[in-house]
C-alpha cells in the first residue's frame, strides 16, 4: 500500500494546518469559536467574519481616528449594496487595498481620512489565523476545509480532496468552491483567492477563475522550481501564504477588469449591456518577474544608479501585458507615482496593450492616457523650449 493510499482528506487538512503553524499562523478549531462553542467568536452560523478580531485590528491600525469613525469603517466592511457577488467582491477589495473613507468632527470641522484594514508596510502587525471545520449556514449549510483569516476577515479558502480516493481529484475541489459560491456567497464577498489540492496537485485562482485559470504556484523563493516529488500543496502554501507575501499579493498583484456585451431583443435591437467582471491574480512567474524588475528599477534609478534596468523575457501567451500592469502598479507605490511611458512596435499591439491598461485603472490608481510618439515628441520639445525660456529670463 502506497503512502498516498493512506493520505486521507483529514490527514491532508492536518498537514496544511501544521505548515501554517510553522509559518507562525495562529490555529483555531472552527467548532470551538462557533455559536455555542467553548470560545465563541460568532453570534450565529451566518456570520463569516470574526467580528471582535476585525474591530481590534481597526483600532490597532487607526489609533488616530475617533471611535465613531472606526464604527463607520466597520459598517462599510459588512455592508454590500449590489446583488452581484463579483461586484461586491470588487467593492471590498478596493476598501481592503486603498482603505476606507471615514468622516468625523474635529475642532469644529468635518474631516475625512482613510481607515486602513490591513497594514501592508508592517505585515506582522496583522492577525493571521488558520481555521478548519468552520460551519456556515446561508442558502445551505456548508463547511469549508480550511480558511485563512487576516484581521478577522476570511481572505483565503483552501479546499482539499483525498489523494487516497482515485475517484476524487482536484477537479472535485474546484467544483466544491463553485458550490460554496452559490450556497454561502457571503464568504466570497471577502475572498482574495482560493487554493485547491488533492494532495498531489495544488492550484490557486480567484472568484471568477474557471478551472483552466486555476494555476500552479511552483516555487517558494522565486529562484528554485520545486521538484515534482515535493508536495505541491506545500509549495503553494509556503509560496503564497507567507505573511509578507500574502499581503503583497493582495495589494499589488490582484486586479479587476470589466467588459460589456450588448444585449439585444428578439428583433435585434440593443436593449442594454451585460457587464462582466473578471478578477485576475498574478501567476507565480509574473509575481517573481515583477518583484525582480521593481528591485532592479529602484537600484538603476537611485542617485548612483546606472539607469540600466534590464529585460524581462516571456514566452507567447504567458501574460506579458498583465505583467506590465502589475509592474507599473508596483512602481506607482514604490517610486512615488512616477510617469511611465509604454512603447510598442506594432499598432495592433499598441491598441491591445492600451486596452489592458485602461481596464486596469483601479490597481494603477489613475486613468492611463494613449499618446502617439510623434505628438509626444512635439510636446516634449515645446516643454523644453518653455523651460529654456524660463532659464534665460530668470
Amino acid at each position: 500500500m502506497s503512502l498516498l493510499e493512506n493520505f486521507t482528506e483529514d490527514l491532508l487538512e492536518q498537514a496544511v494546518i501544521e505548515i501554517l503553524q510553522e509559518m507562525d499562523y495562529e490555529y483555531v478549531f472552527g467548532p470551538e469559536i462557533g455559536h455555542g462553542g467553548e470560545y465563541p467568536e460568532r453570534n450565529d452560523y451566518r456570520e463569516v467574519i470574526l467580528n471582535q478580531r476585525l474591530r481590534d485590528a481597526l483600532f490597532t491600525l487607526n489609533r488616530h481616528l475617533p471611535e465613531d469613525a472606526l464604527e463607520d469603517a466597520y459598517r462599510q466592511i459588512i455592508s454590500f449594496n449590489s446583488p452581484s457577488l463579483h461586484e461586491n467582491n470588487k467593492q471590498f477589495h478596493k476598501l481592503l487595498v486603498e482603505g476606507i473613507d471615514v468622516s468625523f468632527h474635529q475642532d469644529g470641522q468635518i474631516k475625512t481620512e482613510k481607515a486602513m484594514v490591513l497594514d501592508f508596510n508592517q505585515p506582522e502587525r496583522n492577525s493571521f489565523v488558520v481555521v478548519n471545520q468552520f460551519t456556515i449556514i446561508e442558502k445551505e449549510e456548508r463547511r469549508p476545509d480550511v480558511l485563512i483569516f487576516v484581521n478577522g476577515l476570511p481572505l483565503v479558502v483552501i479546499e482539499l480532496k483525498s489523494a487516497s480516493d482515485e475517484n476524487v481529484g482536484i477537479e472535485q475541489a474546484y467544483n466544491q468552491i463553485q458550490t460554496y459560491k452559490n450556497d454561502i456567497p457571503s464568504l466570497f464577498r471577502y475572498n482574495a483567492f482560493s487554493i485547491i489540492s488533492d494532495g498531489i496537485n495544488a492550484k490557486a485562482g480567484t472568484i471568477t477563475s474557471n478551472e483552466e485559470r486555476f494555476m500552479n504556484w511552483r516555487t517558494v523563493d522565486g529562484i528554485n522550481i520545486e521538484p515534482l516529488d515535493v508536495p505541491q500543496y506545500e509549495v503553494a502554501i509556503r509560496g503564497m501564504l507567507d505573511k509578507k507575501r500574502l499581503v503583497d499579493i493582495i495589494q499589488n498583484f490582484i486586479l479587476f477588469q470589466e467588459s460589456k456585451e450588448a444585449i439585444h431583443d428578439e428583433n435585434g435591437n440593443k436593449i442594454g449591456d451585460n457587464k462582466t467582471i473578471i478578477k485576475i491574480m498574478a501567476a507565480y512567474h509574473q509575481y517573481f518577474a515583477v518583484k525582480k524588475a521593481v528591485e532592479s528599477t529602484k537600484q538603476a534609478t537611485a542617485k548612483q544608479g546606472d539607469r540600466k534596468i534590464g529585460v524581462v523575457w516571456h514566452t507567447q501567451g504567458s501574460g506579458k501585458s498583465y505583467s506590465m500592469v502589475f509592474y507599473t502598479a508596483s512602481l506607482v507605490n514604490e517610486l512615488n507615482n512616477p510617469t511611465i511611458v509604454v512603447i510598442t512596435d506594432r499598432n495592433d499591439l499598441d491598441e491591445q496593450l492600451y486596452t489592458t491598461f485602461a481596464k486596469s485603472e483601479d490597481i494603477l490608481r489613475q486613468t492611463p492616457k494613449q499618446a502617439h510618439i510623434r505628438k509626444l515628441t512635439e510636446e516634449q520639445k515645446k516643454q523644453q523650449a518653455k523651460d529654456q525660456s524660463k532659464e534665460l529670463n530668470g
